[in-house]
């Protein structure tokens, strides 16, 4: 599989989910900054390796999972920031979007699909 834009949109947003609470304003919410810092560094470092190394099995499912966890995170951790849930939800579905964008392209995955 080759590398595709989605991978390094990821890579962006996950960049962008890292270092936000000091750009957008909630780094004193400690449970926000935790999350968006630990789960920033993993998804980009995931969408980086995805677009070097382009393995066999897409990192587009990990990414997927990703994106939920994110629109899902501020209610099940409390974020008592409404900038750090709205960040963490909007980023959380570009990323979903993103995977399941790269997913619907995956020709094994269609084939997969289409013969069940």
């Amino acid at each position: 599989m080759t590398s595709k834009w989605q991978d390094w949109a990821a890579f962006v947003l996950g960049l962008w989910l890292a270092i936000s609470p000091w750009l957008a304003g909630h780094a004193e919410h400690e449970a926000a900054t935790a999350h968006a810092v630990i789960v920033g560094l993993v998804l980009a470092l995931g969408s980086h390796f995805e677009c070097v190394a382009c393995h066999d099995m897409p990192a587009e499912w990990f990414n997927l999972g990703v994106g939920i966890w994110l629109v899902c995170a501020p209610f099940v951790l409390d974020f008592h920031s409404n900038v750090a849930s709205a960040n963490s939800i909007v980023v959380g579905a570009f990323v979903a979007g993103l995977a399941a964008s790269a997913l619907s392209l995956d020709k094994q995955l269609l084939r997969l699909w289409h013969s069940s």
